[in-house]
């Protein structure tokens, strides 16, 4: 068996693991406390049974999905520019950087009022948070590669008369490849976050976070539970069958 199908199958064997254990440790919780406060895990999955034979179910995953994706996307796409740019331009490498820093420590649900105020209610503010708080560990992971190349790879292309976009192209984003996978995982967790909670706070159509907060107001713990079962999941597979796919895809010298 090759490192890449190890490495695959024991992050498999760690994610049952870890499902398995949240999933006693629920179980356990809900043996002590009243139904009302939290149900048993049996319970919640046959509610997750129901929405996944429902219509609004799937309405409001392709909402949330869509959504993410723009937002994701966008968030990739300037963030790396910004961080060629960034990097390779000395006058404001430093100042970039620090606005990037101090942004970054603002949580994105912090700027849904903002939002909402200047595009009013519907899906732009919610893909704006989402790509907010997936452009600054982007950007950042971007610059920080781009500053780490090597002085004489920069050399060598000069000297063979590469024009700043060929210097892009050819000597910075090749370098910067594992830095920016590595971000932009990290990105989408934050992404994720920014969607569920923008979705629970603006509520304008269907969507996961809307979902989790409509149950959250009439009470209904399993529905609560449920949401959060899905939330959870949608997430690691994502993050851990998709960004994973690609990671291995795009670094595949390095699992040999």
């Amino acid at each position: 068996m090759s490192n890449t199908q190890s490495t695959g199958v024991a992050s498999k064997r760690a994610y049952v693991a870890a499902i398995a254990i949240i999933l006693f440790f629920w179980q356990v919780a809900a043996w002590f406390l009243p139904d009302f406060l939290m149900p048993d895990v049996p319970v919640a999955l046959q509610r997750l049974w129901e929405e996944l034979n429902s219509g609004d179910f799937y309405e409001g995953l392709g909402n949330s999905m869509s959504r993410l994706g723009i937002g994701y996307g966008a968030a990739l796409f300037f963030g790396i520019i910004l961080g060629l740019v960034g990097g390779t331009l000395d006058l404001v490498r430093s100042t970039l950087k620090a606005a990037i820093i101090i942004l970054q420590s603002i949580p994105s649900i912090a700027w849904v009022p903002l939002f909402l105020i200047l595009m009013g209610f519907g899906n732009t503010p919610i893909i704006v948070v989402v790509a907010i708080g997936a452009f600054f560990p982007t950007a950042l992971s971007v610059m920080n590669a781009t500053e780490s190349v090597e002085k004489v790879h920069i050399s060598a292309a000069r000297v063979m008369g590469a024009s700043k976009l060929q210097m892009l192209k050819r000597v910075y984003f090749p370098a910067v490849t594992p830095e920016l996978i590595t971000g932009a995982q990290l990105a989408f967790g934050n992404a994720w976050r920014a969607l569920i909670s923008a979705e629970m706070i603006v509520g304008f159509s269907a969507g996961l976070g809307k979902s989790l907060a409509y149950s959250g107001e009439i009470a209904d713990m399993t529905g609560v539970m449920t949401n959060i079962l899905v939330i959870a999941i949608l997430a690691a597979v994502i993050d851990q069958v998709i960004l994973e796919r690609i990671k291995h895809r795009l670094l595949r010298y390095q699992y040999l």
